[in-house]
C-alpha cells in the first residue's frame, strides 16, 4: 500500500503507528463500519470532525465513532459563541481530505485541534490515515503531542 502523507509526516517526526487497511463502500463510510472491519471496539475508533466557530473560524474536534459532538461544548472550549459542521462540500478545499478520510494530521493549515477525553484511557486509538480504506494506529499521547493539543470533555 502506498504510504499516505500521514504516514510520511509521522516517519519525519519519528512517530511510532501502524497503518491498518479496511474495506469500506461509499454507501457506509461510519465509524462503526470502520470499527467491524477492524474487529475493534467502536470506543477506539476516532472520528475526525471539521466545523467553523463564529468568532475564531476553523477547528477540529476528534471523538469516538459512535459519539455526535456537542456543538454548545465544541464553541466554549474553542473560544466561540457558536459552531456548526463545515458543509462536506467545502472539506477538501478547507483541509485537503475528503469526508470518510479525513485525518487530523497533515491537513492544508494547522487548525485548533480537540480530541476527546477517553482517548487516555486507551494504549492506542485509531484516526484516518488520510484516505478511506486506511486507519492509523496510534499512541493517543503521541498524537497529541504532535498535533500539540490537548484533551478536552466535548
Amino acid at each position: 500500500m502506498q504510504k499516505t502523507n500521514v504516514a510520511r509526516l509521522l516517519d519525519a517526526a519519528g512517530i511510532s503507528y501502524d497503518t491498518i487497511p479496511y474495506e469500506y463502500t461509499e454507501d457506509d463510510l461510519s465509524a462503526q463500519h470502520v470499527a467491524a472491519q477492524l474487529g475493534e471496539d467502536i470506543d477506539l475508533v476516532f472520528k475526525t470532525l471539521v466545523l467553523r466557530g463564529d468568532r475564531n473560524g476553523i477547528f477540529v474536534c476528534v471523538i469516538p465513532g459512535d459519539m455526535e459532538v456537542d456543538l454548545k461544548k465544541a464553541a466554549l472550549i474553542s473560544g466561540n459563541k457558536s459552531c456548526e459542521m463545515l458543509h462536506v462540500r467545502e472539506l477538501k478545499d478547507v483541509t485537503g481530505y475528503i469526508r470518510g478520510g479525513c485525518s487530523p494530521i497533515g491537513m492544508k493549515k494547522k487548525f485548533p485541534t480537540f480530541i476527546y477525553e477517553s482517548a487516555l484511557l486507551y494504549d492506542y486509538i485509531f484516526v484516518s490515515a488520510g484516505v478511506r480504506g486506511l486507519q492509523l494506529k496510534i499512541n493517543p499521547r503521541d498524537l497529541i503531542n504532535y498535533i500539540g493539543t490537548g484533551i478536552y470533555p466535548l
